[in-house]
């Protein structure tokens, strides 16, 4: 499936270095650039008086050529360098002060909060100037952006929080830069429709098991059948409430989980202290998903730790939320959802995605029990568990949207 690039700084400067090397000239980049972020800026906000702010590098190019197309199409602009910020604001503003690799605060933040402040719609070109391009770190106050136009690819911090919720509507612009790397995004990946061949098992049995706090591991099973699962179990006690599709009932959990067709374990919402069933899952040998109270280091597994979890599992690593991730999928073996306000899925072999930011929603008890669900049956349906994550936050992601519950059990519902 093809998926988005997201690229660092580092990768996005060697992208360009080789255009470059091979007689694409800087000034036909910041020509193409600045053209198309024109037009994406034209067709936003229209022909309101522009400030464009122009930097030092190569965004302040970018900007100058911004500020030509934009009086071409009949718009007022005025345009301002670094140094000159004690200017009279304008409905529209241009940020093109910095752009990719910045790496220390801005000096004159509070003269750019100023002026955002007094305009009508605030754009900023390929990322706002104060935050950081590969961890979406904030190193000066920013303004609340309405529209940031890239360039050729997303940046991490366009989806890492909290530089994520600064941006706005997002474009992406070509400007014929060929780019490709091991971090994407996660895009649609809705399950396959179930064709004239397949049946309940070959769309997926996934079993559940029920610990301490039932309400969760039904709610797991719930979404787990909502993501199109073909079979669901939920081994433990019976739980009212739930679709009749779902299969309850008496029976070892040993023995149950021998079944061969079973292509996913769920484990951990719900689950408790008791580590037996923990202990029976992984000694299953099925693929699985661990969540909550099930969570450990388990190769081949779905982790889907919040961050109190992913650091009690995987102490002391550095860097960013990309980073974290692939450390330790790395040093686990295990494909890793680290979701929160931003979500990273990293898997053993280096791949790793990011998710466009959910819906606030989200932030209530039960829905990381959804997203558990939904990447078991995801996982039961595909051989890939880095594929089946992704398509599982995507879902989740999706659902959260379409129409925003204050609930787990509407999230449930909208899938």
């Amino acid at each position: 499936m093809t998926r988005r690039p997201i690229l660092t700084a580092a990768e996005m400067r060697a992208a360009e270095e080789a255009v470059i090397a091979a007689g694409t000239s800087v000034a036909e980049l910041m020509e193409r650039a600045g053209r198309a972020a024109a037009e994406a800026i034209w067709r936003y906000a229209g022909p309101l008086p522009a400030l464009v702010l122009c930097g030092p590098g190569n965004n302040g190019g970018d900007g100058r050529v911004i500020a030509r197309e934009l009086r071409a199409r009949g718009v007022a602009v005025r345009e301002a360098g670094l140094g000159e910020l004690d200017v009279a604001p304008a409905p529209l503003l241009i940020d093109a002060l910095f752009g990719t690799g910045l790496s220390r605060p801005v000096a004159q933040a509070q003269k750019l909060l100023g002026l955002a402040a007094a305009a009508r719609v605030r754009v900023a070109i390929d990322l706002p100037s104060g935050v950081a391009t590969d961890d979406g770190a904030i190193l000066s106050p920013v303004p609340d952006c309405d529209l940031t136009v890239t360039f050729q690819t997303l940046k991490p911090s366009h989806w890492l929080q909290p530089a994520a919720r600064r941006m706005g509507r997002i474009v992406v612009a070509d400007i014929g830069i060929p780019v490709s790397g091991s971090l994407v995004e996660i895009g649609p990946a809705p399950p396959r429709e179930p064709g004239p061949d397949d049946h309940k098992y070959s769309r997926g049995y996934v079993a559940v098991l029920a610990g301490e706090m039932p309400g969760a591991s039904a709610l797991a099973a719930a979404a787990a059948l909502r993501a199109g699962a073909g079979y669901v179990r939920l081994i433990g006690p019976p739980v009212a409430g739930l679709p009749h599709a779902i299969v309850q009932g008496p029976g070892d959990p040993a023995k149950l989980l021998a079944d061969e067709r079973i292509g996913a374990v769920l484990v951990g919402p719900g689950l408790g202290r008791d580590t037996r069933l923990l202990d029976l899952a992984i000694a299953s040998g099925r693929p699985l998903v661990l969540d909550a109270d099930g969570l450990r280091a388990c190769a081949g597994a779905i982790l889907t730790p919040h961050a109190g979890e992913f650091a009690r599992l995987f102490p002391g690593l550095a860097g960013s939320k990309v980073e974290q991730a692939r450390a330790a999928a790395a040093a686990s073996g295990a494909v890793i959802v680290f979701k929160g306000p931003d979500t990273v899925v990293a898997a053993p072999d280096g791949r790793a995605a990011i998710a466009p930011p959910a819906p606030a929603w989200l932030a209530t008890a039960g829905t990381g029990d959804v997203l558990a669900g939904i990447a078991a049956a995801r996982r039961a349906a595909l051989a890939d568990p880095f594929e089946a994550a992704c398509s599982a936050v995507f879902l989740h992601n999706h659902a959260a949207w379409a129409r925003p519950g204050r609930s787990a059990d509407e999230l449930v519902e909208n899938l």
